[in-house]
């Protein structure tokens, strides 16, 4: 009777049973990753990753650009001689830059002469014109040292040559530039969010496809005791991976896009379009501040993923 009974125990371990679904496998992880969706949605957080990097490169690269512009610009003053009838333009002009060069605070003077000022109206009018006969006005270009009183200047010029002298300090084309960098600052930061959005709105939807195909597996653990915590922390765990893998594969990839951008305008500085980039974009360096801001969006997509996963799931749950 105990033989008999020992061989039936034997035989019914020996049987092979039927095989286990994976997700009630023991050790198997409760949110697998490796599956066509987890790559799936990996692949997805890398291209935004990608795109919010590549915006905030391209928006630190027109910041540093405007500061080094508005600085230029910032450290040097025009004076402007208009020719008049029965005046010696020659003389207004040397008058006019020994004022400034009497000035505290003013480095240099630089007169244009004729010749020059009239080829600066050649990307207008086009080479090859004479102008002899025109009353081109005559530019005397002031570097500044330090802060000199501009309105004591722009005052002593109008009473030495009245109507004939005007001081341009370029206020105006400074505000307007740092208008302008402002706006695609903000276009910039305005875009990175609408990524991190999408990326948020992505990992719902993943996390709900994997709460639906995990269903019978919750509802176990919730019937052997695991709270809604210990679940909400699995997800977060296993998405918080996925975000972390396409953030650094996406941010790679932008500064992999943007070292190259920089060869490439490092090749071409030799030519006349090289000129052209260097004096839009200077050297095409986003710089350390530039190398952070994309080394964080990868970390706050990978941070968004976990958090919104987690979030997900909670209410759910709930």
């Amino acid at each position: 009777m105990s033989d008999g009974a020992t061989l039936e125990r034997a035989t019914r371990r020996e049987a092979p049973g039927p095989d286990l679904p994976p997700t009630l496998r023991r050790n198997a992880p409760l949110v697998p990753t490796d599956t066509s969706a987890g790559r799936a949605l990996a692949a997805v957080i890398a291209i935004l990753t990608f795109l919010a990097a590549l915006c905030a490169g391209g928006a630190e690269i027109v910041a540093s650009s405007a500061a080094q512009w508005q600085g230029s610009v910032a450290q040097e003053v025009t004076i402007q001689i208009r020719p008049g009838p029965g005046r010696d333009t020659d003389a207004d002009v040397a008058k006019a830059a020994a004022l400034a060069a009497a000035t505290p605070g003013i480095a240099t003077t630089r007169p244009f002469t004729k010749a020059e000022s009239e080829r600066l109206l050649e990307p207008w009018l086009g080479s090859g014109l004479d102008l002899g006969d025109l009353p081109v006005p005559r530019l005397i270009t002031v570097r500044l040292a330090g802060t000199p009183d501009l309105g004591a200047l722009r005052q002593r010029l109008a009473e030495a040559l009245p109507g004939v002298a005007s001081l341009d300090d370029h206020a105006l084309w400074l505000s307007r530039l740092s208008t302008m960098a402002n706006t695609v600052v903000g276009v910039g930061v305005a875009v990175v969010a609408l990524v991190l959005l999408a990326t948020g709105l992505a990992v719902t939807f993943a996390t709900r496809g994997a709460m639906a195909g995990n269903r019978e597996v919750v509802e176990v653990l919730h019937f052997v005791g695991a709270d809604a915590d210990f679940i909400a922390r699995e997800f977060q765990r296993r998405f918080f991976r996925l975000g972390l893998r396409g953030g650094a594969i996406g941010a790679v990839a932008a500064l992999a896009v943007i070292g190259a951008g920089g060869a490439l305008a490092r090749l071409w500085r030799a030519g006349p379009a090289g000129d052209e980039l260097e004096a839009l974009f200077g050297g095409f360096a986003i710089g350390w501040r530039g190398y952070a801001s994309v080394v964080l969006i990868g970390v706050i997509a990978s941070i968004v993923t976990a958090v919104v996963s987690r979030l997900t799931v909670r209410r759910f749950l709930d």
